[in-house]
């Protein structure tokens, strides 16, 4: 039996498969934050126990005795702080922490954006990012970056934590800015910036290595008949990826809930400057591109609370099945625009608006809106040497049937929706089965993932003009916005 565990940022997920990758059982427990003087911080050691803790309840009420193999996904950025003895100096910093804007700011100046991304396929200096976190200890709090001994992601830790053996996913070194994604060795003149040395990191290793055999102590406490082997795994967009059969370039795993993210494998080689987020893949020597756009599902997430607070998603889908389309526009660009123009100063904008429209036509107008932005992110992935044959839709917005008929219809790709719910978990559990050699490969594997429903593309005219004038609307509206 294997187990995928999902180290999440909102909850930490537990998944048991037997030999033939069968669910049998599926678990998660919250995890808590320490939000104090505008940090967002939270306790290591209570983090590690959670996970210990689940894991116990998961195995004793299944009566299960004997774990293969257990592998790793999860968070990427949140950062570890160990002393000499391999021991916590303070609280994790999550990622989602921005306490160091100053130190963005100080770190653009001396590295250019072309020269970040062509080292480490990240296309801006952000506060989530790791070596951003490590200057500002560097400037705020002097006591502890002097007495840091080593500097983990959180997954390696959690990894280091249960074998006592140090080493870093490249999958998730891609993001912590200190991490060079096609010589697969640290940067370091960034090191040299943040003030560390390679000392204090882990050695590098390839994404899915078994780290070692889980200690006895742990084994034991939870009835263990022996010690199973512990997989680093990969990045949780990445086994989301395998867990849907989307591990050769051509396909996208799009998720779409609060953030619209998606996932799809480059064809090698790859350029340095392609405009499009770039990380080192979950196989050895391949590159992976996620572009991320912040107002996905937060933008119907936002109209249905401000405008339609009484109707429900699936009335509101209900609704939108009866109707036909219409003229109206909308740019999704509630906080901005990420991939693939990365302009902070677009804003929303509602356009066409007549007395004839109700909240409905609305809310129809933000669901065609966030698929056109899906649509630009496909020719910019095509554009790049990536030709794309379908789009794999997992998250919240896959429960929508006219979105996934919208978004197949403007994207020209048929939108498949996988029966597996849980894909991360899953898709660690793949990785562990392979490395065990209960599997011989991932392609072996992935023929067995099932599809439950698949929306096909129809092309339309009209939509084709529609897309135009939403591509013309947010060019004019940025000028406007600049005059």
């Amino acid at each position: 039996m294997y187990i995928g565990v999902d180290l999440g940022s909102t909850n930490i997920k537990a998944a048991i498969y037997d030999a033939e990758l069968k669910l049998m059982d599926r678990r998660s427990k919250p995890v808590e934050y320490i939000r104090e003087h505008g940090f967002v911080e939270f306790d290591t050691k209570s983090y590690c126990e959670t996970l210990v803790g689940l894991l116990g309840q998961m195995l004793k009420e299944n009566d299960i005795h004997c774990i293969k193999q257990i592998a790793f996904t999860g968070q990427a950025e949140s950062l570890v702080v160990l002393d000499r003895d391999g021991k916590p100096l303070m609280n994790a910093i999550s990622w989602m922490d921005e306490r160091s804007v100053e130190e963005c700011t100080a770190l653009a100046a001396q590295f250019t954006q072309a020269e970040c991304e062509a080292v480490t396929g990240q296309q801006a200096v952000l506060p989530t990012w790791p070596a951003t976190k490590i200057l500002w200890l560097k400037n705020n709090q002097p006591d502890i970056y002097h007495k840091a001994a080593t500097y983990m992601l959180l997954k390696d830790y959690v990894v280091y934590y249960l074998t006592g053996t140090m080493w870093s996913d490249m999958s998730i070194a891609t993001f912590s800015f200190y991490f060079d994604i096609y010589e697969k060795c640290y940067w370091k003149k960034m090191l040299d910036a943040i003030g560390i040395g390679e000392e204090k990191l882990p050695p590098l290793a390839e994404p899915c290595t078994v780290a070692g055999k889980m200690k006895d102590m742990f084994s034991e406490s939870l009835g263990l008949d022996s010690p199973p082997e512990i997989n680093i795994g990969t990045l949780d967009h990445f086994t989301g990826m395998i867990g849907t059969g989307n591990i050769a370039p051509g396909g996208i795993t799009l998720s779409t809930g609060t953030v619209m993210a998606m996932t799809a494998m480059a064809e090698e080689p790859v350029a340095k400057d392609t405009g499009i987020a770039m990380h080192y893949g979950f196989r050895p020597d391949t590159h992976i591109m996620l572009p991320v756009v912040e107002s996905g599902g937060v933008s119907l997430e936002w109209f249905r609370r401000t405008c339609m607070p009484e109707v429900s998603y699936d009335e509101m889908n209900k609704v939108l099945a009866e109707r036909g389309r219409n003229e109206l526009l909308f740019l999704p660009y509630l906080v901005g625009t990420n991939a693939p123009e990365f302009d902070a100063d677009a804003t929303g904008v509602f356009w066409g608006l007549r007395q004839e429209h109700d909240v409905f036509d609305m809310a129809h107008a933000v669901m065609e809106g966030v698929a056109f932005v899906l649509r630009k992110n496909c020719e910019a992935i095509t554009a790049k040497g990536t030709k794309l044959t379908s789009i794999i839709a997992t998250g919240g917005g896959a429960k929508s049937d006219i979105w996934c008929q919208l978004q197949a219809d403007i994207t020209g790709l048929p939108i498949l929706i996988p029966e597996e719910k849980e894909a991360a978990c899953l898709g660690a559990a793949m990785i562990a089965a392979v490395a065990d050699g209960a599997v011989a490969s991932l392609e072996a594997v992935a023929k067995a993932i099932r599809m439950k429903k698949t929306f096909t593309p129809h092309y339309s005219g009209a939509m084709e003009t529609k897309y135009r004038r939403f591509c013309a609307l947010y060019e004019m509206s940025l000028e406007l916005f600049k005059k």
